[in-house]
């Protein structure tokens, strides 16, 4: 093993936990649907509650744990509270899987930011479902 190899190893290992609490988060279906609807641009928990067919009090415990856990961000306006992506490797992982599951073939930096989303009334399970993200034309 070369020195790089040494070095890059070590870093794996020190960097393993932190990848597998943000995979254990990414883990439960409606975590997953709600940062898949933040990804392209902030929502209010109305709007979420709505769209997701989640109701109030399981959609506040999953913002609460991605918020602890420092994957998404507040915002106040008035008597709403908007929801946004924080963490950068959690869009990039957002990224990723949209081009893996939903994608239209072009890579993430060139897609529109604010797709609309249609997902279904209410998540199965605890399997993870992924929105259908429609892409909005760009001119």
């Amino acid at each position: 093993m070369s020195d790089d190899s040494i070095a890059a190893m070590e870093r794996l290992k020190d960097k393993a936990p932190q990848a597998a609490e943000l995979l254990r988060q990414l883990a439960n279906a409606n975590r997953l649907l709600i940062l898949c609807h933040i990804a392209a641009e902030e929502r209010s928990v109305g709007q979420l509650e709505t769209d997701l067919g989640i109701r109030q009090p399981a959609l506040s415990q999953q913002l609460a744990e991605l918020r602890q856990y420092g994957l998404v961000k507040t915002r106040r306006q008035s008597r709403s509270i908007y929801y946004s992506i924080a963490d950068d490797r959690a869009q990039a992982v957002m990224d990723m899987l949209y081009d893996i599951f939903c994608g239209d073939g072009q890579p993430a930096s060139t897609r529109a930011k604010a797709p609309r989303v249609e997902t279904p009334a209410r998540p199965r399970g605890d399997a993870a479902q992924f929105a259908r993200v429609a892409p909005v034309l760009r001119r």
